[in-house]
């Protein structure tokens, strides 16, 4: 924070990494659980850790984005795919574009990024509340080759 007390826009732009990061870890740990087991489980953890790390960020967003597909699912599962693929686009603005630095851009005002915070927290508070079959689907859907036949 400056002598002002307003948080550095570098600050604000990590808060937005982070929670998109939020949202990808929530997912990652859904499709280890899920297809390999939960914690407190016998379970093989190499084969936990290769499901966890086998989420792509660019795979995972090119689903979260086929709508005809998410639309599938129940609601705080299609709220989550929207919510993933919204912050992902920010967390791109927030790390690489140079175009928004020291800018007027407000996705960077405190308040804008506390607000993405408490969304993003409640559709994983949601996501969580979904069924655990719809769940599991959509980890498989995120995860593996999709197939014509």
């Amino acid at each position: 924070m400056n002598r002002r007390g307003r948080p550095r826009e570098t600050n604000l732009r990590r808060a937005v990494s982070t929670t998109y990061y939020a949202l990808f870890h929530c997912l990652a740990l859904c499709c280890a659980d899920l297809l390999v087991g939960g914690a407190g489980s016998s379970r093989s953890q190499p084969a936990w850790r290769q499901a966890y790390r086998a989420l792509q960020h660019g795979t995972a967003r090119n689903r979260c984005e086929r709508q005809s597909v998410v639309t599938r699912f129940p609601v705080e599962i299609q709220d989550f795919a929207n919510q993933f693929v919204r912050m992902q686009k920010k967390r791109h603005r927030a790390d690489y574009d140079p175009y928004t630095l020291g800018g007027s851009d407000t996705t960077f005002s405190k308040s804008n990024v506390l607000h993405e915070i408490a969304v993003t927290n409640n559709f994983i508070q949601r996501f969580h509340q979904a069924p655990r079959k719809d769940r599991r689907a959509f980890a498989i859907y995120v995860l593996l080759d999709l197939r014509a036949d």
